[in-house]
């Protein structure tokens, strides 16, 4: 099942309890904008490549369009769509004043010179800037980007616009940036983690804990979940998943990836073991924070963790998610799980509104405050409608989603 068609599956399914009409079905669900454009550089070696880049603006219901702009060599439109969708129904959920978008350029950073990445980055500003804007769509660093990539971005809008700081969030702090913007998606990870199994009745010293991907988000959910006491046992990067039962040393492992190129790469404090055994371990809690796609029909009867929160996006596809689900697994989805990002980031353009800075304490407060008021609204719909997490995530997303549309009027 392709991406688009799998978030249309989940929203259809919470579409169906709460009585949504045909064609607010079809509103909904049809991206307001899709743009395709030619990313040209000239390479350091002289030569000259093409990349196509993407933006969809899916809804704008509830305010300016928010969405990540990821560099992958396997971005696509229908990626990039669904993405777009997944955000209109994540800053719903959140309570937000968003609707949803997502872009990306299909190319592999890490093949690029800083010099090359710039150039993309400024290429894609030139095809797209008149699209975008502080009240319009305002992206934010996702897969392969970053704060560096912000802060090009937000210079070459400035140089058509002016000055403009509120058009991307996820910049350098020194670039009119958020202090724990960085930090957020994990941290809100983490402290999910802590509301579910609050919810369940354990405790997190009896929690074993596995985490798929040991990049910003898995990182920061990893020191987030380590100081709240849970017991880390799997950690996995690029370079394969380090296995210790009675315990990672989290402190450890994130000064040895800092000095080593952010890879855990040679690491000797635990077994080193197959990536994808990592999905299959016996723990209490497993947190995919990696890739899309990564459990399916072929795996999931291989999972042993009865709680799943999904740091990445769509890392269950729907045929694992039903089987998961009838077996009793409670995963609390991406559009709740991995939105500390996005509610950063909405602190960030507030404050760029505002020409006003927070510090990091109250950054923590006020984003812990907004993911736990979330959750427990969640939480709510699902003992309501006696639905998984998944279900009443959409049904309180679409419901305000929908609100928003009817008051706003169609004509």
């Amino acid at each position: 099942m392709r991406a688009f068609d799998a978030t249309t599956h989940y929203f259809n399914r919470a579409a169906d309890l709460i009585d949504l009409s045909d064609n607010m079905r079809r509103l909904l669900l049809t991206p307001n904008r899709e743009v395709q454009v030619q990313v040209a550089i000239k390479r350091d070696n002289g030569e000259l490549t093409t990349y196509l880049g993407y933006r969809v603006q899916h809804d704008n219901a509830r305010g300016p369009m928010k969405g990540g702009l990821r560099y992958h060599p396997q971005v696509d439109i229908d990626e990039v769509r669904s993405l777009a969708a997944l955000m209109t129904w994540k800053t719903a959920v959140m309570n937000l004043p968003y609707g949803g978008a997502k872009g990306g350029v299909a190319v592999d950073p890490r093949q690029l010179s800083a010099n090359e990445l710039e150039l993309v980055t400024r290429r894609f500003v030139d095809a797209i800037h008149d699209l975008v804007g502080p009240d319009v769509d305002i992206p934010a660093p996702d897969m392969g980007t970053n704060a560096i990539v912000m802060a090009w971005f937000a210079n070459q809008y400035s140089k058509y616009h002016g000055f403009s700081p509120a058009v991307v969030t996820g910049k350098p702090v020194e670039l009119h940036g958020l202090p724990g913007r960085e930090e957020a998606t994990g941290r809100g990870v983490g402290v999910f983690a802590y509301k579910l199994v609050g919810r369940l009745g354990r405790k997190p010293a009896d929690t074993r804990v596995a985490i798929q991907g040991f990049g910003n988000v898995g990182s920061h959910a990893a020191k987030f979940l380590h100081e709240a006491d849970f017991r880390l046992v799997a950690i996995s990067d690029l370079s394969g998943a380090y296995y210790r039962p009675e315990g990672l040393d989290v402190p450890a492992m994130l000064h040895y990836a800092l000095g080593n190129k952010g890879s855990l790469e040679g690491y000797c404090g635990a077994e080193k073991v197959a990536a994808e055994k990592l999905l299959e371990l016996d723990v209490e809690l497993l947190i995919p924070a990696a890739l899309g796609g990564v459990i399916t029909a072929a795996n999931a009867p291989r999972v042993k963790a009865p709680l799943i929160i999904e740091g990445a996006n769509g890392p269950i596809d729907s045929d694992a998610d039903e089987l998961l689900e009838t077996r009793g697994t409670i995963i609390l989805p991406d559009i709740l799980a991995n939105a500390g990002g996005v509610t950063a980031s909405y602190f960030e353009w507030v404050q760029n509104r505002q020409h006003y800075s927070w510090g990091i304490n109250r950054v923590r407060q006020e984003l812990d405050h907004l993911l736990s008021e979330a959750f427990e609204k969640v939480w709510e719909v699902k003992q309501e409608r006696k639905v998984s997490l998944r279900t009443a995530a959409y049904i309180l997303g679409i419901s305000r989603v929908g609100r928003a549309t009817v008051l706003g009027g169609i004509a």
